[in-house]
């Protein structure tokens, strides 16, 4: 897995001035609440989600590598930005709350209280499945092995802790999309946290 150096010194002193909290503030939360009856709470569990990816073009983005986890050379546009969040939060019974998971300015995708989790024991300790940070780059709760494609694919990167014990192996950044068509890739990858996460069977066209 390639990532990028660190080649600004006024990154790295941002960096290092809020690193205690990481991104995220509470991504180390461990998964150890109960899943629902019937259901596995093995980390590397595989899902029933058809998820095909094709490669994204391109290098892949530069990153910290580490936490706090954040993209270092992100240019979101504006419209795209702007229609990211639009539609993330359309998402039925999610909320847009600051995020308890990563750094100051991100928001979170928080699932609302009412709403019936099918695998609560991916997201333990939180009702966040994900969250965007202000330069519309944004991690997500995926299956273990939707985040490995998602990474082999470039459309972001795994979470330097994955391989954590009581961390979920499924925590994958996406990287800022700069175009309609990584903007769609985006989207489609939160509404398939969503169905995870809830049991829904959602489409990116539900979405308006």
């Amino acid at each position: 897995m390639r990532r990028g150096l660190i080649t600004s010194a006024a990154i790295v002193g941002a960096i290092t001035s809020v690193a205690a909290g990481g991104c995220s503030n509470n991504d180390d939360t461990p998964s150890t609440a109960p899943a629902t009856s019937g259901q596995a709470t093995t980390a590397g569990e595989s899902s029933n989600i058809e998820f095909a990816l094709p490669e994204r073009e391109g290098a892949r983005r530069e990153t910290t590598g580490n936490v706090p986890h954040v993209q270092l050379d992100a240019t979101p546009v504006a419209h795209l930005d702007a229609e990211l969040r639009r539609r993330a939060f359309l998402l039925p019974g999610v909320q847009d709350l600051p995020s308890d998971r990563s750094l100051p300015g991100a928001r979170g995708l928080a699932l609302s209280d009412d709403l019936e989790l099918a695998r609560p024991d991916v997201i333990s300790g939180s009702r966040e499945f994900a969250h965007i940070h202000p330069d519309g780059s944004l991690h997500v709760w995926l299956p273990a092995d939707r985040a490995l494609e998602v990474d082999q694919t470039k459309w972001g990167e795994l979470h330097p802790w994955v391989s954590r014990d009581g961390f979920w192996e499924g925590v994958v950044m996406i990287y800022t999309p700069e175009t309609t068509d990584e903007l769609d890739i985006t989207i489609r990858i939160i509404v398939d946290a969503y169905n995870f996460l809830t049991g829904a069977s959602l489409e990116p066209a539900d979405i308006p």
